[in-house]
């Protein structure tokens, strides 16, 4: 019984072009982070229900639990030369996933907070439009990426993040989010 699953063939066509592995969990875990996750309505700004996941790292077997989970899928398809993470949730979970592979971590941040040479890219949210930026050095070309962040919205942040990652023609083999909003499909 397999502990992840994919997106569907839709979505992942539409957002990140049939390129790479999505994977979420599922069953009992999924459960165990849902539970833990609370809502903030009207956060940033009226109308939006924002899902506050900071709650998930008040529990360390929770974390733990999940980033092994994600671990032992991704290595199912093959060890990545480096984790990215999406700011700022990603960051959270990503680190942990690079030490347990024994594999560099890179930032993807918001536009303006890296020194440096970067690669720029806009994108849409929920809820406005964002830049994302990566050190132009950060990957070299060829190298298998896994971008991790903490959830998938409307796959904004994830595609901004492959374009980025086609920007130092780097190939993203997996994108790991910890679950999907349904509703924002």
């Amino acid at each position: 019984n397999r502990m992840f699953e994919s997106f569907s063939k839709q979505w992942y066509q539409r957002r990140v072009r049939g390129r790479s592995n999505i994977f979420k969990p599922v069953m009992d875990l999924l459960d165990r982070l849902k539970s833990a996750v609370s809502d903030a309505p009207d956060f940033p700004r009226p109308g939006i229900l924002f899902k506050d996941i900071m709650p998930i790292f008040q529990d360390p077997k929770l974390v733990a639990d999940t980033c092994a989970a994600l671990v032992k899928e991704v290595l199912s398809i093959g060890k990545p030369d480096v984790i990215i993470g999406i700011e700022a949730r990603g960051f959270l979970i990503g680190p942990i996933m690079a030490q347990q592979m024994d594999v560099p971590f890179v930032a993807i941040r918001k536009k303006g907070k890296l020194p440096r040479e970067c690669y720029t890219v806009k994108y849409e949210k929920e809820y406005g439009v964002d830049e994302f930026d990566m050190q132009t050095d950060a990957l070299s070309a060829g190298q298998k990426v896994v971008v991790v962040d903490d959830l998938l919205a409307t796959g904004g942040t994830l595609e901004a993040a492959a374009k980025l990652c086609d920007m130092a023609k780097a190939d993203v083999m997996a994108h790991c989010v910890m679950f999907e909003l349904d509703f924002l499909k």
